[in-house]
């Protein structure tokens, strides 16, 4: 069950029109984080393309062994990997979490916001002549997709259509109605973007992560699986999104708790400092659980917060797959380059 929600988010950009808000990511895209990518690496992740260019010693711990270059170990005598060039054009693939847990947030952004703001991100700094992007965004009544396209008309396109979406709500708000369609999962969308993405690149998830974890730490989600298949062919990046009161609860008295999801609410008094802590421990356990998944899935993880600043987040996110490239070969992880 995804962790219940406790109050309503800070307006933040929803006071903002639509291009109005539009206009506020590309400036905060374009002035900070533009100029990052540019040179050999051609995305948000530095990586193979599928062109060999030779061979070079194992790193361990940072590449991966279907890489091995078995012909040059047996002649060296020395673990070697296989070297390529990157792809003169990238086709990227966002999956987008619209799901009724992203539309909480107590900060200036609620999670839903935050996720349109790494899209944006990912759209501005991938786009290029020959580049394309693609993207299947989950919602209550569906997957709406966008075929891959190139053009800032099309990122801009796909962007108003995240911000105009209707905001999905818990089965307890939609009194009346009868049973509804079970809405598509997480793992439904990976599945559909294994299909369709037929051509290695990168594939950017955008999402809680939340959805289908199981209670049992030593068991994997459901997505789990589907993303791993994901990233034997193309870079996969997970964004994932998160609210302060999703890791903690403050001392504010008796509250209600609403699980997103299924509309079932609970009354907690936040101010048994026990039940506190237990909540923080329960959240930390579940925060770290999700990690494990995406490590196991071999995606790249990028967490980001609705209280941070995004865009520095991903700066640093950014210069450290850099500097983890660029590092020769035997130097420790997250050393020097």
């Amino acid at each position: 069950m995804r962790r219940a929600t406790v109050a309503p988010a800070d307006p933040g950009l929803a006071e903002l029109a639509p291009d109005q808000r539009l206009r506020r990511l590309e400036l905060t895209v374009t002035r900070r984080l533009n100029g990052l990518l540019h040179g050999q690496y051609r995305g948000l992740l530095p990586g193979p393309g599928s062109e060999p260019s030779g061979s070079r010693e194992y790193r361990p711990g940072e590449d991966e062994v279907r890489r091995m270059d078995w012909a040059v170990t047996a002649r060296t005598a020395v673990p070697h990997v296989r070297q390529v060039d990157a792809d003169r054009e990238l086709t990227t693939w966002l999956l987008v979490d619209g799901s009724a847990s992203m539309e909480f947030g107590t900060a200036e952004l609620d999670k839903r916001e935050l996720a349109v703001a790494a899209v944006a991100a990912v759209g501005f700094l991938t786009a290029g002549v020959g580049n394309r992007l693609g993207a299947q965004v989950l919602r209550a009544d569906g997957v709406r997709r966008f075929p891959a396209r190139s053009g800032r008309t099309h990122l801009l396109a796909l962007l108003r259509a995240l911000l105009a979406a209707p905001r999905a709500t818990a089965p307890a708000d939609r009194p009346g109605r009868g049973p509804t369609p079970r809405p598509p999962d997480l793992a439904d969308g990976l599945d559909g973007l294994h299909r369709v993405a037929n051509r290695r690149g990168l594939v950017v998830v955008v999402s809680d992560f939340l959805d289908g974890l199981p209670d049992e730490p030593s068991q994997s989600a459901p997505w789990e699986r589907t993303m791993r298949r994901l990233a034997v062919r193309h870079q996969v990046l997970a964004i994932e999104v998160t609210d302060p009161r999703e890791l903690e609860l403050p001392d504010v008295g008796l509250i209600t708790l609403v699980d997103p999801e299924t509309g079932r609410h609970r009354e907690v008094c936040t101010s048994d400092r026990g039940l506190r802590e237990r909540y923080a421990a329960a959240a930390a356990a579940q925060r770290e659980q999700v990690h494990q998944a995406l490590r196991r899935s071999g995606a790249t993880h990028l967490p980001l917060r609705t209280d941070g600043d995004w865009s520095a987040d991903i700066v640093r996110h950014v210069h450290a797959q850099r500097r983890l490239a660029a590092a020769p070969a035997g130097q420790p992880r997250g050393g020097a380059a």
